[in-house]
């Protein structure tokens, strides 16, 4: 009996000290603003994710004069309203174009960025993702991306727990990880 009630305390204070360790490093690095400051680029590229206004804060940057052209990567369902809105139309004198990722992730976006890159011509662009996607999307578009890059977070708060921040975090820890495995594109 003691022997059993000794193991589930040493497994009670391992899974506490595992999720404050996730969720003291995972705030360090992917809760903390790690957005670049602002300034003029060639394209503005806007990850994809949920509508969160994402697609009009890339389009509002551009109306601001960061940029003249904006691609919002679409891994969207055809019949998505919101891309259908937006994909190919001039707003203003701004470029709106929709580019599906090949892989439908970040590494498949920042290889499209890359791509488009060398067509047009580009040598820099924002990237707008989540807050807490900013650190792995940078460390994926520096493998991925030969031009310089920007990274700004949707202007947008998260109205989440400890528990969902532990799983964001452990998901932004993996999804880091697998880029590590992964390598240059």
């Amino acid at each position: 009996m003691r022997r059993l009630q000794r193991l589930l305390w040493v497994t009670a204070v391992l899974v506490v000290a595992v999720l404050a360790a996730v969720g003291g490093v995972g705030y360090l690095l992917f809760g903390v603003s790690h957005e670049d400051p602002l300034r003029k680029v060639d394209a503005i590229i806007v990850l994809g994710g949920e509508h969160d206004s994402r697609e009009y804060y890339g389009i509002r940057l551009a109306q601001e004069g960061y940029a003249k052209n904006v691609v919002l990567s679409n891994p969207y369902a055809a019949t998505d309203r919101t891309m259908q809105d937006l994909c190919d139309t001039r707003i203003d004198d701004i470029a709106v174009t929709c580019e599906r990722p090949a892989p439908s992730t970040t590494r498949g976006e920042a290889m499209f960025t890359q791509r488009l890159s060398e067509q047009h011509g580009w040598k820099s662009v924002i990237v707008i993702s989540w807050g807490y996607h900013l650190t792995r999307a940078r460390y994926i578009f520096d493998r991925c991306y030969s031009g310089e890059t920007v990274l700004r977070a949707v202007p947008r708060s998260y109205d989440y727990g400890p528990a969902d921040w532990e799983l964001v975090y452990l998901y932004q820890f993996f999804g880091t990880a697998k880029a590590v495995v992964q390598g240059s594109c």
